[in-house]
């Protein structure tokens, strides 16, 4: 009789397995960035008792008011307007007041509802911001003729004060049902 030879076995060895998944798990977590959200870059102005707040009327012509209701609807002055539209919208009013004094500035007033859709309102302040901004890169262009982001300080300075970016967030009013 011939006796069968056994083949060993191939076999890993598990025992530092678990090590390695530790070290794997370490070092994907040591050296992951986590994307931390740091919300809207708004200066807030300083808080001023009502009572001690100073009432100043401003002329209707110098105002543009965008109203953002809880349905993602955009008025600009009374006027249903698409959010990607806002843009088109103000630059041409913008435009008109570059010659004046900053008292006659484009005074950009956003007012939504407490139910406001967030992103709705974020895509019209981002519109807002693009109609000044394309402004003083027209205004750099032909005073300059360089984009605003070319100028050296001084000339942004005086593109800025010619442009000034001027927009008024007003609280929402309470619904009352």
């Amino acid at each position: 009789m011939i006796k069968k030879k056994k083949i060993a076995e191939a076999s890993i060895p598990t025992a530092s397995m678990a090590d390695i998944a530790f070290l794997l798990l370490l070092f994907f977590l040591v050296s992951t960035v986590i994307d931390v959200d740091t919300g809207i870059g708004l200066t807030l102005p300083e808080y001023v008792p009502p009572e001690e707040q100073e009432q100043v009327k401003v002329d209707p012509d110098r105002m543009a008011a965008i109203l953002i209701n809880e349905n993602g609807d955009v008025l600009i002055d009374g006027e249903f307007v698409s959010v990607f539209q806002v843009k088109n919208t103000l630059k041409p009013r913008i435009t008109s007041k570059i010659d004046l004094p900053l008292n006659k500035k484009l005074i950009v007033s956003v007012k939504t509802d407490r139910k406001t859709i967030y992103n709705v309102y974020i895509t019209a302040l981002d519109q807002i911001k693009m109609a000044f901004f394309e402004v003083r890169d027209e205004h750099a262009n032909a005073r300059y003729g360089k984009k605003y982001n070319d100028l050296i300080p001084e000339q942004q300075k005086e593109v800025r004060d010619a442009v000034p970016i001027i927009i008024s967030l007003a609280e929402p009013e309470v619904i009352k049902k």
